[in-house]
């Protein structure tokens, strides 16, 4: 489905996307923000692969998450470059299970240059933090959920 057409079709598609990453971010507000997250909409950033609509899908919808941040513009910017950064390199990855590294290496890595400064720890405890959480969902739910958006896309493309 690697299709880089803009379309209505593509534009729903990111649409939608973008609307489940903010709502599970939201939902799960207490475990989505700080230096220890849990944020299961990253289990998104693995669409990619599979569709280039998840690019603009999952950066916009973490940057409307992050409008709710406690570290504000540095978490809404910040946090949406590397989302946007690391959905690209996930739809360039050559196989589904290089797809999952960067959001993990990338959060891991950039997330605590404004993380570590604002909770004031130490920047690799804070890298670690945020590698162990991005690890954990991904690395759990990640392939699941790239799977089942596989299978939903393709059963409307075969029915519509």
């Amino acid at each position: 489905m690697k299709k880089t057409n803009i379309s209505a079709n593509y534009i729903a598609r990111s649409a939608t996307i973008s609307a489940v990453y903010f709502v599970l971010t939201i939902v799960f507000e207490p475990i989505s923000f700080g230096p220890v997250q849990f944020r299961l909409s990253e289990a998104l950033t693995v669409i990619p692969f599979a569709d280039s609509a998840a690019i603009p899908g999952v950066a916009i919808g973490c940057l409307l998450a992050n409008l709710n941040s406690p570290l504000g513009l540095v978490d809404i910017l910040g946090g949406s470059a590397i989302t946007l950064i690391s959905a690209y390199l996930t739809y360039k990855a050559p196989n589904r299970y290089m797809a999952l590294l960067p959001p993990i290496i990338l959060n891991a890595l950039g997330v605590p240059l404004y993380l570590a400064p604002f909770f004031a720890q130490p920047y690799w405890l804070v890298a670690a933090q945020v590698a162990l959480g991005q690890l954990v969902v991904i690395g759990i739910l990640g392939l699941p959920a790239l799977s089942l958006y596989e299978r939903i896309i393709s059963r409307f493309t075969k029915h519509h």
